[in-house]
């Protein structure tokens, strides 16, 4: 009447544990392959994916300090150009090193900057998309807003209100 497993069971829960341990190990693995090709697949049909925000940040850093550096100035004149070029160079490198170390210490915060302006954008758009079926008169019928009637009295003339100036 003991509660305590028999010897006998003992070896075969250890091995319905190692088939159950060797077979998500093999799932895991599988898992893994199938990603690894799905992404080879992926980059070879639309190319390399973009990186994180802070590495897009570092590029678009780097892009403008070049083209910043390399602008002649032609209302600096022949004489002011190649001190201003250099204070140009002076002042874009003094700008990469402020920001370098920002962006290192806190790549994450870029990235959720990047997905709360995708959520803006989404917003805005969805806003002017519903402000434009109204203009159109596409979805009149539908607007909340326009339930009420007309408030000049209605004489059909036109699609505009009249509105009393007195």
């Amino acid at each position: 009447m003991s509660e305590e497993p028999s010897p006998s069971g003992a070896p075969r829960e250890e091995a319905a544990d190692e088939v159950r341990a060797s077979d998500a190990d093999a799932w895991a693995t599988a898992c893994a392959e199938d990603l690894q090709a799905e992404k080879a697949r992926r980059r070879t049909e639309y190319g390399t994916p973009p990186g994180s925000a802070a590495d897009e940040l570092k590029k678009l850093v780097d892009a403008v300090a070049e083209k910043l550096s390399g602008v002649q100035s032609p209302l600096l004149g022949a004489v002011a150009g190649p001190a201003a070029q250099q204070v140009v160079r002076q002042v874009v490198q003094q700008a990469k090193d402020a920001v370098e170390p920002v962006i290192e210490r806190n790549p994450d915060v870029f990235d959720h900057l990047a997905a709360a302006g995708n959520e803006l954008l989404a917003a805005y758009r969805s806003a002017v998309q519903a402000q434009e079926r109204r203009w159109t008169g596409r979805d009149d019928q539908d607007d909340p807003r326009d339930q009420g009637g007309r408030r000049d009295g209605g004489d059909d003339t036109g699609p505009g209100e009249h509105i009393d100036l007195d």
